[in-house]
């Protein structure tokens, strides 16, 4: 205990009237910020118009609330935010539903409502994938780039925004493992914890930056070098990879994830690492420079 962390940081950082700042919400929108001076270095280097910034930055932000908001209500809690449909079909509707002194319809609003119940990242790469696939399509032909290019591209920044977002994670005290006598273990004050849990957190986050500065480097020294599709096969595989593991040490976060052998983030996580190892083989195949070509 006397190496351990004691964990008791308020995450709202200043109460304006009805309005709170949050690190989380500070630290997400530094992510996209990052991402977009990251990306602006790549169109300049490659020739793409700046002017397909803001599109992309609009098309990211939406699939990102969007696909994480629907990920975690679809995924890890549908029988209460589905539940008047559950119901409808003769299911059993999520007996939190009631705890909360709610009608199943007030529970199916509040996926709406991205402030109240959380986000799944796996959502949020689905979202995702399905926006690039639209954004190459409508401006890529043009411009002499395709769907597996933009990918390369951003995978880059969005592992320091997954980074920043683990990181509001930590300050919200949530997401986090189970007991451990490590010295870094962190005691979670907030959430009446006696012990120290490890702090997934921050393993996820050192992952997240070590991958995203990996990639960056060999961006900057190999691009010539590489075929389109590395760049993205590299992170599906160590990203998705890494979380993995990591949930064996975390907490259930939800209710019928206990007992299970493999946890639901840990399923959602293998059909990522498929595809990664899927894209290293189509990059290898192909062998399509990674750079971004004008068509002669």
């Amino acid at each position: 205990m006397l190496l351990s962390v004691n964990w008791n940081i308020d995450p709202v950082i200043v109460h304006l009237g009805g309005f709170e700042l949050r690190y989380y919400s500070l630290l997400f929108v530094a992510g996209f910020v990052l991402g977009w001076y990251i990306m602006k270095s790549f169109f300049k280097r490659e020739g793409i118009p700046l002017k397909l910034l803001d599109p992309m930055l609009y098309m990211l932000l939406i699939c990102t609330i969007v696909g994480a908001r629907l990920g975690h209500c679809l995924f890890y809690e549908p029988t209460y935010y589905l539940a008047p449909f559950v119901e409808m079909f003769g299911g059993t509707v999520s007996p939190q539903v009631a705890a909360r002194g709610m009608t199943n319809w007030q529970a199916f609003w509040e996926i709406f409502m991205p402030w109240k119940g959380g986000l799944a990242s796996h959502g949020g790469t689905i979202a995702l994938l399905i926006g690039i696939w639209w954004y190459a399509r409508k401006y890529g032909k043009a411009n002499h780039f395709d769907f597996v290019w933009v990918l390369d591209h951003l995978v880059i920044p969005t592992a320091f925004a997954a980074c920043f977002i683990r990181l509001g994670n930590l300050f919200n005290s949530e997401i986090y493992g189970g007991p451990t006598d490590l010295p870094w273990g962190f005691v979670f004050l907030r959430n009446k914890e006696t012990v120290p849990c490890h702090p997934t957190q921050l393993y996820e986050a050192g992952t997240y930056l070590l991958l995203g500065l990996a990639l960056l480097l060999l961006y900057r020294k190999k691009l010539d070098k590489l075929y389109r599709g590395t760049f993205v096969g590299i992170f599906l595989i160590v990203c998705f990879g890494s979380r993995f593991l990591i949930e064996f040490i975390k907490n259930d976060q939800v209710d019928f994830e206990a007992g299970m052998a493999l946890n639901m983030g840990q399923l959602l996580s293998i059909p990522f690492v498929l595809l990664g190892i899927g894209l290293l083989v189509y990059a290898f195949k192909k062998k399509l420079p990674a750079a971004a070509v004008a068509k002669k």
